[in-house]
């Protein structure tokens, strides 16, 4: 019998489309990088939410604004503005923190952090 590559009923995950579309163009891989702060603050968002058991209908009406927004702020794929994560804080009854953190700095190939977590 030939060996064949087990090919999905479904295709492929979204993280290989990803992956192969990175590989292949660089347009595609700027682009990515352009949405990960987006991406990473979603993340945080809904890592926030669920830790105080609320659903994004909850958080909506808390900011006086639609479960749709609350959606694409999860989604992770808009830019979001500062008074919207301001309103974001308040839901969550939370103060926002904004900051810089130096990049790592590098000794020899290895990375040296500035900041330290003790």
């Amino acid at each position: 019998m030939p060996k064949t590559d087990h090919i999905s009923p479904i295709g492929d995950s979204h993280a290989a489309t990803m992956d192969a579309n990175a590989a292949a163009e660089q347009a595609y891989r700027e682009a990515l990088q352009e949405l990960q702060p987006a991406e990473n603050l979603a993340r945080l968002i809904i890592h926030r939410r669920t830790e105080l058991g609320l659903t994004q209908q909850e958080v909506a009406e808390r900011m006086g604004t639609s479960h749709s927004v609350i959606s694409r702020l999860e989604s992770g794929q808009h830019q979001v503005s500062l008074r919207t994560l301001r309103r974001v804080a308040r839901a969550f009854e939370s103060r926002l923190v904004v900051g810089f953190v130096p990049e790592p700095k590098s000794v020899e190939g290895t990375e040296v952090p500035e900041l330290a977590t003790v």
